[in-house]
């Protein structure tokens, strides 16, 4: 039977990574996986999490499942980090925390509570956004649409999202971006998170929130602001948390889906429909990275060290965002490239052109995906001169 299957195109990113490992330049720089890097360019593990590890394997005592939803010491951590620690929300018993394999995980168990139990609505992603969204959206069988997000010139259009908000269909579920827009950089500002969410609440419309990046903007609490607006003056929300960036812990898939109802017992109606949702996907969660975040949250040493780490790994990203800017000006490009300098997170939608990105590939050794998405963290002081060299030969 398996005669009939087709091959199918590799994923873009992971055919980069082979691509990269086999080019031979001594300057290349790999600017397309989405990790963090230092100024070495390797993913560190984090000291904090080291140290949380130690202690889980000096006490650890089982191995057995903890439950569809996850364990629960993990849900009491990730909670107040996500939603404020006085959450009114969390004070009303209206948020459920389901464990899950990584922000992916909590997006596909989103997709499949919303095809399952809001039948018929349709889900409105960004254009653009992060490519997967698609396939597990579609996946699941809901109907994706789309709205503005950047314009032609390279520009966060928030007036062209906020009209073609005001025209989905009541009830569609609209998903958007906490912070740190994979792949743009471009988020909105308080006041337009308060725009949003009015027409919202007037179009009845469910917001699914992904928040990959928390930390990796202006702070933890910062990045939050539209999470937590839209959790305390709208009924329903759906936000899919991950820990893998922010902990450094990318190969334990480590995410969280939590729900927000109108009261406590409809949470727990939700709740019960979660757990059926995770129990069809993988039964359980696996536990080890969810221990760690749960170890590190609930040690005020553990959890400083840790807020100390994040915020030298955000630092360095926006201050690579400038130098990169600055290292344009002898090329007359720094005006051209300054949404770079403004974005946030790990991502910049550069406003390259596939053309000058395959040329960046051919000729220089430099690779990013063709959107013109680069990882800013792929970005070092000894690659900076190199980079801006290319792009402006690119741009002759």
């Amino acid at each position: 039977m398996f005669e009939q299957i087709e091959r199918v195109p590799g994923d873009a990113i992971l055919g980069l990574i082979e691509a990269f490992k086999k080019d031979t330049n001594p300057q290349k720089v790999d600017l397309g996986v989405g990790v963090y890097r230092d100024a070495a360019g390797n993913t560190p593990v984090m000291r904090a999490v080291k140290e949380a590890e130690a202690r889980l394997l000096k006490n650890e005592t089982t191995k057995t499942y903890i439950g569809s939803h996850g364990a629960p010491a993990y849900g009491e951590a990730v909670l107040p980090m996500v939603l404020g620690a006085n959450s009114p929300v969390l004070s009303a018993k209206r948020a459920s925390a389901t464990q899950s394999p990584g922000g992916t995980g909590a997006l596909r168990l989103a997709a499949d509570f919303v095809a399952s139990q809001l039948p018929g609505k349709g889900i409105w992603v960004s254009d653009p956004t992060w490519p997967n969204h698609h396939g597990i959206f579609t996946s699941a069988g809901i109907e994706l649409h789309k709205y503005p997000y950047v314009d032609a010139d390279n520009r966060l259009d928030f007036d062209g999202m906020l009209a073609a908000l005001k025209k989905i269909p009541e009830g569609d579920v609209v998903v958007l971006h906490a912070c740190c827009h994979n792949p743009t950089g471009f988020d909105l500002s308080q006041q337009q998170w308060q725009e949003v969410m009015a027409v919202l609440k007037e179009r009845q419309l469910l917001p699914l929130i992904d928040f990959a990046y928390q930390g990796f903007g202006e702070g933890l609490d910062e990045d939050a602001y539209g999470v937590r607006l839209l959790a305390e003056n709208l009924d329903e929300v759906i936000i899919t948390s991950s820990c893998s960036k922010n902990f450094g812990i990318y190969c334990e898939r480590t995410g969280c889906l939590i729900l927000v109802a109108k009261d406590a017992e409809q949470m727990e109606n939700v709740r019960s429909q979660v757990a059926i949702v995770a129990r069809e996907n993988y039964s359980n969660p696996p536990a080890h990275g969810g221990a760690i975040v749960s170890e590190i949250l609930h040690d005020a040493e553990l959890s400083a060290m840790w807020r100390e780490e994040l915020t030298e790994m955000r630092d360095r990203i926006n201050t690579l965002r400038r130098d990169f800017v600055d290292a344009l000006k002898p090329y007359g490009l720094d005006e051209k490239y300054a949404c770079v300098a403004e974005q946030r997170g790990m991502f910049s939608y550069t406003g390259l052109t596939p053309e000058q990105v395959d040329r960046l590939r051919d000729e220089f050794g430099i690779y990013m995906v063709r959107s013109g998405r680069a990882n800013v963290a792929g970005f070092s002081h000894e690659n900076l001169p190199y980079l801006a060299k290319a792009i402006a030969a690119v741009n002759d």
